[in-house]
């Protein structure tokens, strides 16, 4: 099941025990923000915490942004107290942590409305391997988010630069988003003074097939945003690509080429996928520096 495109380069994670922080929420060109109620919470500000996030996304002020409330996971003593308080809240998405099997899904959806949107965090070794039946649960997984500093730890990995040893998982997510028609979104770097490699980062994220990246800091929300939009030249071509192909089905032949290249279907799909993302975009950054 897909749904109407919806840009998510920037998803920034913020505390939900940080009153500033969720304020500063609303001022900021994310395209997503998860209001935490895990690890960023200390188990004493937990419950002020949740009180806190849900109180903020009901009286709403995110403009255009979307925003998730990341509850506490499944089987720690916050986390029905989480669902049931996020039910009657109702952020734009719910994220689970720690996901790693289908029934993990059935017990949110169990503690939610119907039409609840679900996020998943896929963060361990058994999330990764069961990513597939994690995203056919419910029609309301809309989103698989690395977790890869966890994911890391519990592989002994040792990630450099270009987190080799992360390929396969991040992989793995992209291909699982894609047969499922979700959003998928890479982890994120921790390095708030290394902007060249988060840069890098970014393009990887971008050229494995994410829609975008969680972000840690506001700071990397303009990069983030920069690397997972289309550019102008990757525009101008879709263009060409859609208005040829339908001069070439007006003029009834079965195949058109452009610039040397064969242009099927697929790539008009795409194109068109393109296209829409970029008009999204451009909407709420318009939209946005009016308000």
């Amino acid at each position: 099941m897909s749904e109407t495109i919806r840009p998510r380069r920037s998803v920034l994670y913020m505390p939900a025990s940080n009153a500033r922080a969720i304020e500063k929420a609303k001022t900021l060109p994310a395209d997503a923000v998860i209001f935490d109620l895990e690890d960023a919470v200390a188990p004493d500000a937990k419950v002020s915490a949740r009180d806190q996030a849900c109180a903020a996304v009901q009286a709403g002020g995110f403009g255009h942004s979307e925003v998730v409330i990341r509850v506490n996971g499944l089987g720690t003593e916050w986390s029905a107290d989480d669902l049931r308080a996020v039910a009657v809240a109702e952020p734009d998405a719910v994220l689970l942590p720690k996901v790693e099997r289908a029934g993990h899904i059935r017990t949110a959806c169990n503690l939610l409305p119907e039409h609840s949107r679900l996020w998943c965090m896929i963060e361990t070794p058994l999330g990764v391997l069961n990513m597939d039946a994690i995203a056919a649960a419910s029609p309301r997984v809309r989103c698989l988010v690395m977790g890869t500093s966890d994911l890391s730890a519990d592989l002994n990995a040792r990630v450099g630069p270009g987190r080799e040893a992360l390929l396969t998982s991040l992989s793995m997510c992209v291909l699982t988003a894609r047969a499922h028609g979700i959003t998928a979104l890479d982890g994120v770097h921790l390095d708030l003074e290394d902007d060249q490699g988060f840069e890098a980062a970014c393009a990887q994220g971008r050229d494995l097939g994410f829609d975008g990246k969680t972000l840690i800091h506001p700071r990397q929300i303009g990069p983030a945003n920069r690397a997972f939009a289309p550019d102008d030249a990757d525009i101008e071509e879709a263009q060409v690509i859609v208005d040829a192909f339908a001069q070439a089905e007006a003029e009834g032949k079965g195949m058109v080429v452009v610039n040397g290249k064969l242009i099927e279907n697929l790539h008009v799909v795409a194109a068109r996928r393109l296209l829409a993302l970029a008009d999204a975009i451009s909407v709420r950054e318009t939209e946005g520096a009016r308000s």
